[in-house]
């Protein structure tokens, strides 16, 4: 990353430029999951889940239950893969056809992104498994650092069960049985990103990550103690900072849980702030569907006073047109799911 510099592909529009200072975020929920480990209070804990989802669509959890040593086997991992000679990362550099791997040249709303990333999928998906031959889903691997391949899968065995855990706090958060949302998951398409944002010449011009809305189920997001994470609050439509807090994750609802759900949850926009000073690591967990699902609104949530508001849209036709604009510049708007809203009128 010492051969970045600062270009115009990196520059943000006037409008969307972060500022000097961002205001902390208050009344952010930080939610205790430690009773439903142990099999108590659950629905209270469920009802916590739903008012966050309503009034964020983000939440932090503490008493998650994931091992500390998991944690840190995959950072320490993930801080020695990125400290390697960049000719030993380009070594597992993804390409188009084939998007899982290293890679520093990601767009987000076609500005380039002031970081690097490595992602992985804890369930490959080869080509075989692909009607059309499209998505493909098979790991890069890296030689170095020892151990990586290992810390990371265990990472990504850790978050499969937080995430279910997640899954059936939302669904009885809305009237749903606890299971509701795991067939979708049988094949999933779910990744893991490493993210490292170095310093920045110019913070105030550049972002991490650009303004933008997660488009799968759920994002499980650990972040180091530097802090950068801004979330658009709903109350005031300006931008606030999700401060980190020791031994947590931040989660966050994607666009997928927002068509389920009727539009009673929203998937928020979110963005990564970079500094001068210092670097910042994430790790976040994606957790996807299978690439066949059709998403649209469940019918246990539509009804004559709530009508379906989303066309539905397949998975993986979704992801493929997605997936061309991180790796170069369009001309055109990243599709949405605003494209599928129906027209109640």
């Amino acid at each position: 990353m010492g051969s970045f510099t600062m270009d115009e592909a990196f520059v943000q529009a006037p409008e969307h430029r972060p500022k000097a200072t961002v205001v902390k975020a208050s009344g952010v929920p930080v939610i205790d999951l430690s009773p439903l480990l142990a099999g108590d209070g659950v629905d209270a804990l469920a009802a916590e889940v739903g008012a966050a989802c309503r009034e964020w669509g983000f939440l932090v959890v503490v008493g998650h239950g994931v091992p500390a040593e998991t944690v840190a086997r995959a950072s320490e991992a993930q801080r020695a893969f990125f400290a390697l000679p960049a000719e030993r990362k380009a070594a597992v550099r993804r390409v188009e056809a084939s998007p899982l791997g290293y890679y520093e040249a990601e767009h987000t709303k076609n500005v380039r992104d002031w970081k690097e990333v490595f992602d992985f999928a804890p369930h490959e998906l080869p080509p075989d498994a692909v009607a059309d031959g499209e998505l493909v889903l098979v790991n890069r691997w890296p030689d170095e650092p020892p151990g990586f391949r290992e810390a990371m899968e265990e990472y990504g065995r850790a978050m499969e069960q937080l995430a279910f855990k997640l899954l059936e706090l939302i669904a009885r958060s809305l009237n749903l049985r606890p299971d509701r949302f795991h067939g979708f998951f049988k094949d999933q398409t779910t990744f893991v990103r490493l993210n490292h944002y170095p310093p920045c010449p110019n913070p105030d011009l550049a972002l991490g990550v650009g303004r933008h809305k997660d488009s799968g189920a759920l994002t499980i997001l650990y972040q180091d103690d530097v802090g950068g994470l801004d979330v658009l609050r709903r109350s005031d439509s300006d931008w606030v900072r999700v401060n980190p807090v020791p031994n947590s994750f931040v989660v966050n609802l994607g666009d997928i849980t927002q068509v389920w759900s009727n539009d009673r949850y929203e998937s928020p926009e979110h963005r990564a702030s970079v500094n001068s000073e210092k670097e910042r690591f994430s790790v976040g967990y994606f957790f996807n569907p299978a690439t066949d699902t059709m998403v649209e609104p469940l019918e246990e949530l539509v009804s004559e006073e709530s009508p379906a508001r989303y066309n539905a849209y397949n998975v993986g036709d979704f992801y493929n047109t997605r997936k061309h604009s991180n790796f170069k510049k369009l001309d055109v708007e990243n599709l949405q799911i605003a494209h599928f809203r129906k027209s109640l009128v």
